[in-house]
């Protein structure tokens, strides 16, 4: 294989690609990505792709095609080489299948990498994926944006280490619903059901795949068509498909966890709010991060004290002017959770929904009814 490309055109699928390669591996062919160029002189595209056997991604590039072929290359050293290479390089690849060895020139540089045979380089089975959907890049950054982090890390608890992505009703309407939880929060948004959707079963996206998703739709303003069946999802971005096994698992009934008779209502300007939050919460303790909001209503329509205490710190607390009409209320918030959900309202206004000092609180957009939060309390 003989081909030459521009650097820049080279650099961003090979970012993409090369992070879905695993920094440790004990199969030594999935630490490398597989280079196939096809086409004739002078047009044709040059195709990357990697695999963790979980999660695949291919990317196809136009290339000037001398020698069509494949081969494997060790997939971050190629990354590094081409990343440090100059700005608008032109690179020459050549790759023969007699020495398991690439070349690769630019300008004066010359950089000859150990290959191993592409016929060793694993394909994902493909299978029938029956249900067949399209969403706008916005649309699906807002899902994945508004949940992901509240997706858990706990391994023990691996149906919680994605999004559930699900098709559902709200009030009659239609809806695909994006849901993920930790079990100290939980995020819910949802949009119109796209068009193909309606059949789709529920499905758990892991998050390693969530993570590349967002990635590969950075940048983009297209279309995005999604395939899916129970146990795999494919998702087209421009020149990039990235198909993914899901998690085998069943997502826990989130509704059991909402609460529905939440009637404090505490209104903040989110902005305000946050800030205060993360002001007060320097002082709490690295391990709990606990803040407490003194809640009470006032004739200004309410005021908020939050505070925080660490016996090596000391003492913080800061006072806002909020709207507020019930009865007083403590009630204390792991600050990094309170903040992670303040991050996701977009809106001026945000709206907590208490009942107690021990049960979960609602925290809401004012201006956004799709996305709702919940959030467990502390003890403080």
């Amino acid at each position: 294989m003989k081909l030459t490309i521009d650097r820049v055109a080279l650099l961003k699928p090979l970012g993409h690609v090369q992070s879905v390669v695993e920094r440790r591996n004990t199969i030594p062919i999935l630490s490398n990505v597989l280079l196939r160029a096809d086409g004739t002189e002078p047009t044709g595209a040059l195709a990357l792709s990697a695999t963790d056997m979980d999660l695949e991604l291919v990317e196809r590039v136009p290339a000037q095609i001398e020698r069509a072929g494949l081969t494997t290359a060790p997939a971050h050293t190629l990354f590094d080489i081409v990343r440090k290479l100059p700005d608008g390089a032109q690179i020459e690849i050549e790759a023969s299948g007699e020495r398991n060895s690439m070349v690769l020139r630019c300008a004066r540089s010359t950089f000859t990498l150990a290959c191993l045979p592409p016929e060793d380089y694993p394909v994902m089975a493909g299978g029938e994926l029956a249900h067949h959907f399209a969403m706008t890049a916005a649309e699906l950054k807002s899902l994945v944006d508004r949940t992901r982090f509240a997706i858990s890390t706990e391994e023990t608890r691996y149906y919680l280490n994605g999004i559930y992505l699900h098709a559902t009703k709200n009030d009659e309407v239609p809806v695909i619903r994006a849901v993920a939880t930790d079990g100290h929060r939980l995020a819910r948004v949802e949009m119109v059901l796209p068009e193909g959707a309606a059949g789709m079963p529920g499905i758990i996206v892991p998050r390693k795949t969530v993570l590349e998703l967002r990635k590969l739709v950075e940048e983009s303003e297209a279309e995005i068509e999604l395939a899916l069946s129970e146990t795999k999802i494919r998702f087209a971005v421009g020149g990039a498909t990235l198909t993914s096994k899901l998690i085998d698992g069943t997502f826990p009934d989130y509704d059991r966890v909402i609460p529905t008779g939440n009637d404090k209502v505490l209104e903040v300007k989110c902005k305000d709010f946050a800030d205060a939050v993360d002001r007060v919460s320097t002082i709490s303790t690295e391990k709990s991060r606990a803040v407490k909001l003194a809640i009470a209503p006032g004739a200004n329509g309410g005021s908020l004290a939050i505070s925080a205490t660490s016996p090596e710190n000391g003492t913080a607390i800061e006072e806002l002017e909020v709207r507020y009409l019930n009865e007083p209320l403590e009630i204390g918030f792991n600050s990094r959770y309170l903040l992670d959900i303040a991050s996701q309202i977009e809106g001026e206004g945000a709206q907590l929904l208490m009942s107690d000092s021990g049960s979960p609180t609602i925290v809401r957009d004012r201006a956004d009814p799709s996305a709702l939060y919940v959030l467990m309390p502390m003890r403080v």
